[in-house]
């Protein structure tokens, strides 16, 4: 069963959802300030947290923004009924659900319930890969990596930050001016023709490679790619 943990100061309250929680069959764990509660939070061992905002030490926000740096366990926030923008702001730093008080033990429940089942999808479908393609060509951006045809082709780091700014924009055509100011930035002040010469790179490790015709040139304007 999963593990919970309650960071709430209100003790009332504190001890009542973790009743609530352990009759329901989930092992509990409480803390009543922000930096014991983020320790915890941090220790690995817990599955969820029911964060209340208001809490001595460093509230809960603070708790969630710096927990967020390290981990995606879900957070369910406790609220005042006319607190907003702490609803906002908890949403925005990464919290899973929030709650109202006072609030009805059945719904907080629903909630928990809602956010475990989400983590366990996600368990089981394991990471989503990002990747980007066209046509026969895959790039895989976190992995820097680049496929054709399930071959893998090795780029230097430029070529590869040419290739991704061509197949993110495929289908439109990119000026000269918009590729050197995407890929060299704004402040380079080298040869006009870097962006001709590291295309002539890239179509002899594609084009010519594996005998397709994958970046276009547009006369006058510049080059595309097309999903076709």
């Amino acid at each position: 069963m999963a593990r919970i943990l309650v960071v709430e100061d209100e003790e009332k309250i504190s001890r009542f959802v973790e009743m609530e929680l352990r009759h329901e069959g989930y092992e509990t764990g409480k803390a009543q300030d922000g930096l014991t509660g983020l320790e915890m939070a941090e220790s690995g061992d817990y599955d969820l947290m029911i964060l209340d905002i208001m809490l001595p030490g460093i509230n809960g926000l603070e708790v969630l923004r710096r927990l967020r740096k390290t981990s995606e366990m879900p957070v369910v926030l406790l609220t005042a009924r006319d607190a907003v923008m702490d609803k906002v702001s908890g949403l925005e730093m990464g919290a899973d659900d929030y709650m109202t008080k006072p609030f009805a033990i059945e719904e907080l429940l629903a909630r928990i319930r809602v956010a475990l089942r989400k983590v366990e999808k996600s368990r089981k479908q394991g990471p989503v890969k990002n990747t980007l393609s066209c046509g026969d060509v895959v790039m895989e951006p976190d992995a820097r990596g680049v496929t054709v045809r399930g071959t893998e082709v090795n780029l230097t780091a430029r070529e590869f930050d040419l290739l991704k700014a061509l197949i993110e924009n495929k289908n439109i055509v990119l000026s000269r001016e918009t590729l050197l100011n995407r890929v060299w930035g704004y402040d380079y002040f080298g040869e006009t023709n870097v962006v001709d010469v590291y295309i002539r790179y890239l179509r002899h490790k594609i084009d010519d490679a594996f005998g397709i015709s994958f970046i276009n040139t547009v006369r006058g304007v510049g080059y595309i790619v097309k999903d076709a």
